[in-house]
């Protein structure tokens, strides 16, 4: 071979080699900093907005408080739920406005106010990044719910991508057409909105006593021998295609996933967990493991809801063994905590002050593998409660984000 054709050979793998590892590598800048976030809740109205039908100015001003009250805990993230029940916290093509905005599902806020648009460039504006926080298969939640569902959603529109399950009604993992519009809606966000990360939470199917999807198994589960193996196939088929068509857009947004905390008890599953708790292995039929393992989601944020000592699920081995999941793989760990627990009522008496917040918190920062925390919820950190006290100065203490500039002084 002449030697310069060689070197052009060379020369050209070279850069197609660079160019798949810029596309498909994890070269994120955003997984590299620690993250000390917050949920902001809107399904049932939890966090935001405090009540349905609330004018354009006083949505922004309930924005602008939660966003003002993360620079003052030196948060540097926020999940915000973008799409509670097959519905939107902004403008889609793919799925009606959400009734815990305007009150009345497919009908926009008042002014035709984006929620989502204005909480993204208030909180850049304040140095916070946003992420936006949905769930993949939740349809509605009791009948009348099911009733109010506007014209266009999409499962009025194809009641059959959906079942009923007791009281809830969902969308069914197992079909095609079901993976594909949930991953486009993810698409439409990452291609009209500058998130700087997709969120999901620990909903995939329901419980393990599930029997509504068996015609769907007779249709699609050729080459399964049980259809536990293949609900959780259909959650890996979405996460993977999610995670593909993520990067593929946009390799700077983070996508992660927050499950149950307890993946499966050792004594169902020999890598599981020394805990005695729900499985989202067997009951939710996510291999949230496998998904780390694979390195098909960037960041994993497991529910530890518990205290040191709880006998079922005990805070430290589960932090432990989520630390030893992520260990020498690309994809980062943040727990997510339970401020919302911290009750001076609480059942409990290891929440009934800020001390065992402040342990999980030592905890956590002496493990290298857990990159920071999550906590559920925002409404946990009004003025005055115990997590905002007690967070707030040890955020202070450990100095987690630099002090931000409130937007009105900018």
């Amino acid at each position: 071979m002449n030697p310069s054709h060689l070197i052009i050979k060379i020369g050209t793998c070279l850069t197609a080699f660079l160019c798949a590892a810029l596309l498909y590598g994890q070269s994120n800048d955003a997984l590299e900093q620690p993250v000390h976030g917050v949920w902001v809740s809107v399904v049932s109205n939890i966090d935001y907005p405090s009540k349905p039908g609330l004018t354009a100015e006083e949505l922004r001003a309930e924005a602008d408080k939660w966003l003002d009250l993360a620079v003052e805990m030196r948060f540097n993230a926020i999940f915000l739920q973008v799409r509670p029940m097959c519905d939107a916290l902004y403008r889609s093509d793919l799925f009606p406005w959400s009734s815990f905005v305007s009150g009345t599902q497919g009908q926009a806020p008042d002014g035709d106010f984006d929620p989502l648009d204005y909480w993204v460039k208030e909180a850049h504006k304040r140095n916070v990044k946003l992420h936006a926080w949905l769930n993949p298969y939740r349809v509605a939640t009791g009948q009348k719910a099911l009733e109010k569902m506007a014209t266009d959603n999409p499962a009025k529109i194809h009641p059959e991508w959906t079942f009923q399950h007791k009281d809830r009604t969902y969308f069914d993992p197992g079909i095609p057409e079901v993976r594909d519009l949930v991953v486009k809606g993810i698409v439409e966000i990452v291609e009209k909105y500058d998130v700087d990360g997709i969120h999901i939470d620990d909903y995939f199917y329901p419980e393990r006593k599930l029997d509504e999807d068996f015609d769907t198994f007779e249709k699609y589960g050729e080459g399964f021998d049980n259809i536990e193996d293949w609900r959780r196939h259909n959650v890996d088929l979405f996460i993977e295609a999610a995670d593909k068509a993520i990067h593929n857009v946009r390799k700077d947004v983070v996508w992660s996933v927050s499950p149950a905390g307890v993946w499966a008890n050792k004594s169902n599953h020999p890598l599981g967990s020394d805990t005695h708790g729900n499985q989202c292995y067997f009951d939710l039929y996510a291999d949230v493991r496998g998904w780390v393992k694979k390195e098909i989601i960037d960041a994993v944020i497991p529910q530890i809801y518990w205290e040191f000592g709880f006998k079922a699920a005990d805070f430290q081995i589960l932090a432990d063994w989520w630390s030893e999941v992520v260990a020498d793989t690309n994809v980062k760990l943040y727990v997510g905590t339970a401020a919302y627990r911290v009750d001076p009522n609480a059942k409990s008496e290891a929440w009934r002050d800020g001390n065992q917040l402040i342990r999980q918190l030592e905890y956590m920062d002496g493990k290298k593998e857990i990159s920071g925390q999550v906590f559920f919820t925002a409404h946990s950190f009004k003025e005055g409660a115990i997590p905002h006290d007690v967070v707030k100065a040890y955020a202070k203490e450990h100095e987690w984000s630099p002090e931000l500039t409130p937007a009105e002084e900018k």
